[in-house]
Order: C-alpha cells, then structure tokens, then sequence
C-alpha cells in the first residue's frame, strides 16, 4: 500500500466520527485520482511503500487513537474503509473491545 506523507513526513490522515482515518492506496494511479480530487495534482506527492498487513497489524495499534484505514477513497467503486473493530485490527487497537481484549459491554 502507498501512504502518502504530509510535509513533516506523517502519513496523511482525516478525523471524522471519533476516528483518525489513514489514507492509504493501492498503486500510484489511485493516489494520484485522489491528489487531482483535492486541487493538488501538480504538486510532487512523497509517500511510503508498506504491506497492509503491516499497516494492520502494528501501525494501527501503535498509534494513541482509535484509527482506521481510508483505501483508495478517491477512486469510484474502489473505495473501502477498513474501520478499527475487531476482525479487522488486533483487539488491543479495536474500538468495539476491551483494554485487555474482552468485549466491551453493550449496554
């Protein structure tokens, strides 16, 4: 996956719903769909190569908020959002469990 880099060299998020949103794409092309989306198809855009299962695993969970996954937001019919549940992210980073992994209660 490609993650593109702010200009202090973060990955590129959004907050929306409680949830910091890392954009993420699956080639070049979908990248660039969403730079011209934003106005900033002209400009260079640094990014990092990473495998998703990374990003999963241990990106998402060492990070201090609740946080997901954005792929290929700009690209129509391509798009998915990968929430932080369970099943998705490890339960310790997963927003529907517990601190030490135990279903959180729904009341």
């Amino acid at each position: 996956m490609l993650l593109p880099l702010s200009d202090d060299r973060f990955p590129l998020t959004a907050d929306f719903g409680g949830v910091r949103w890392l954009y993420a794409f699956s080639d070049e092309a979908a990248l660039a769909r969403f730079a011209i989306a934003r106005g900033e198809g002209n400009r260079e855009w640094s990014f990092d190569r990473v495998l998703g299962a990374r990003l999963l695993d241990a990106v998402i969970p060492a990070l201090d908020v609740p946080c997901g996954v954005a792929l290929d937001v700009a690209s129509p019919g391509d798009e998915v959002l990968l929430p932080p549940v369970a099943g998705v992210v490890p339960d310790g980073a997963a927003v529907d469990m517990g601190t030490h992994g135990d279903e959180a209660s729904r009341d």
